[in-house]
């Protein structure tokens, strides 16, 4: 039976303390590639509904109300590495930014097939860390700063 094709949306979760320390994943392929929370919606579901699974399977952190949508969606293309997972037509993905605010560090549970490492950060820390540009504008923008 032929797996469906994957759905071209996607949410970025920033989680960070009230002390303004950012949480960073490292992934497991490619190993040098940090990034906040991640990951694809799944036919049927919302934005927020993935926002907070990828956020448990990936820390095992529950978002409860701490969970906010920061209203706002980046579109990137998919790289051609990636895009036989998708519709043939489909070449670009639409990523919805989401926050989740602590009260202090935690030690997330990793999901040691897609991250190897973690990192809390400060958000200059961060800025440099992140591995692409739509996490780095993401965070930019939670912390209310446009450049």
């Amino acid at each position: 039976m032929k797996k469906a094709n994957k759905r071209p949306e996607s949410v970025l979760v920033v989680v960070y303390t009230t002390a303004g320390d950012i949480l960073m994943l490292r992934r497991t392929r490619p190993g040098d590639f940090w990034q906040s929370v991640t990951g694809s919606l799944e036919w049927g579901e919302s934005a927020a509904q993935a926002a907070r699974r990828e956020l448990y399977e990936e820390t095992g952190i529950m978002a409860g109300g701490a969970l906010f949508d920061l209203a706002c969606q980046e579109i990137f293309p998919i790289l051609p590495a990636w895009r036989s997972r998708y519709a043939a037509n489909t070449h670009t993905n639409t990523e919805h930014w989401f926050a989740v605010m602590l009260p202090f560090r935690r030690q997330p549970r990793l999901h040691r097939q897609e991250h190897a490492d973690y990192r809390w950060v400060s958000y200059a820390q961060a800025l440099r860390l992140a591995s692409s540009w739509t996490n780095r504008k993401a965070i930019r923008h939670l912390f209310g700063e446009t450049a």
